[in-house]
């Protein structure tokens, strides 16, 4: 487990790394470069707008990967999403700017961005399934935890390479080609990536399943749509609260309260780090305690810390901006450490590659494809404080709460992965 565990975080992270740093480009340089026939706040929008489109592209991804999760076995999946992603997200720091090539470089820029979410798509659901049906059920929250903590090493690696880079670079070195730097590096790491996973053993509850699903999504649509549903709308706060802090707020920062890039990108570094560090502690509370507790809890948190948040937020004061991001991430992990279990214990095995993995991109598409777009929508119109970013976070907490609330508990029974609910 501690091998196949790392294997799986190392995996996550690199990915996830790749999908981050198209979100920090996105916040701080990729508008005046790609959009700059318009003004500086459409172009921070459109910027957004292909940040989102990796998001609308997971739920296909999930579909693609998880047909093979499900008819080919999981390990499959982990290699080709991580070829997919990578290659993706090097070819981002090659796209000609708009100024060499017109309107076909904003164009190539979507088209990338859409097979990186297509990639990542598939990332989370072989590397959750993997660990989760290898892990004994007493200890599941626990192992599955770890391909969790990945996305904020992704997300560390990603800002810290970028912020290496601001403070070693002026201004218009960083625009003219130290931007490009981290999306060269997802080559190196996608290739650890392969090496770390090119050992690892199937799933041994794949192995046993004699009955496979002919088309996995016809299932989950036909059988499961209302735990699909449910899944997706529960999840979207914390991609939501994720995005709202990793990317909207770099921009707001930088952009609107005029404090250095390398001050935001700390702020929201140090919040992130207490977030990694504390997932296997939330995890190994959703062993004891059960899976809904937890996630009820997150999103009450949530639901409650999102105007004092964004209140810190404007202050422009590095110490109380981390406070601030830091309530957010704690919301954040106490329902995200036990997702990992949680959604494979709530589809059936036959398709629960696809399920949990669509469920789980679902919500990404509702928290996070619209939540950059949005916030810097709602903050452009209100005062210094951006109340309306406030309560725009806080109901789509409420509306995980709700869909939380419908949903059971799964915590531990004594078989490979809990028997699933009825769709």
């Amino acid at each position: 487990m501690p091998r196949l565990a790392t294997a799986a975080l190392a995996g996550t992270a690199i990915e996830f790394y790749d999908f981050f740093v198209y979100g920090t480009a996105a916040a701080l340089v990729l508008g005046p470069l790609f959009f700059p026939t318009v003004s500086p706040l459409a172009g921070t929008l459109a910027a957004f707008g292909t940040f989102g489109v990796g998001f609308v592209a997971r739920p296909l991804g999930s579909v693609l990967f998880g047909h093979i999760g499900d008819r080919h076995g999981r390990r499959p999946v982990l290699v080709l999403s991580l070829l997919l992603t990578g290659a993706a997200t090097v070819a981002v720091g090659c796209v000609p700017t708009y100024g060499s090539i017109g309107v076909a470089a904003p164009l190539l820029l979507i088209a990338l961005r859409f097979l990186q979410g297509l990639g990542l798509g598939g990332e989370w659901g072989g590397a959750v399934l993997l660990t989760a049906e290898h892990a004994p059920a007493e200890r599941r929250a626990l192992w599955s935890s770890f391909p969790q903590v990945g996305p904020a090493l992704g997300f560390l690696l990603a800002n810290g390479v970028v912020l290496a880079l601001s403070a070693s670079l002026s201004e218009a070195q960083f625009a003219q080609w130290g931007w490009r730097v981290p999306f060269w590096a997802a080559g190196v790491l996608a290739l650890v990536g392969l090496w770390l996973r090119a050992s690892l053993a199937e799933s041994p509850r794949f192995l046993e399943m004699e009955d496979r699903a002919r088309v996995p999504i016809a299932e989950v649509l036909r059988d499961h749509w209302r735990l699909v549903l449910l899944t997706g709308g529960a999840l979207a706060v914390g991609y939501a609260l994720f995005y709202a802090v990793s990317t909207w707020s770099l921009s707001y920062g930088t952009e609107r309260l005029g404090v250095d890039r390398s001050v935001m990108l700390v702020c929201v570094m140090a919040a992130v780090v207490v977030k990694g560090a504390l997932t296997p502690v939330f995890a190994l509370l959703s062993d004891r305690y059960g899976r809904r507790p937890l996630c009820l809890g997150g999103c009450a948190a949530a639901a409650v810390w999102m105007f004092p948040m964004v209140a810190l937020l404007a202050t422009g004061a590095p110490l109380l901006m981390f406070l601030g991001f830091l309530g957010a991430m704690l919301a954040f992990i106490t329902m995200f450490s036990v997702i990992a279990a949680y959604l494979p214990e709530l589809y059936e095995p036959r398709v629960r590659c696809t399920g949990a993995a669509v469920g789980y991109n679902l919500g990404g598409v509702i928290g996070g494809a619209l939540t950059p777009v949005v916030a810097t929508a709602l903050a452009e119109q209100g005062g210094r404080v951006p109340w309306a970013v406030g309560a725009y976070l806080t109901l789509i907490a409420l509306l995980s709460l709700g869909c939380f609330a419908l949903l059971p508990e799964t915590r531990p029974v004594p078989a490979a992965v809990a028997e699933p609910v009825s769709g």
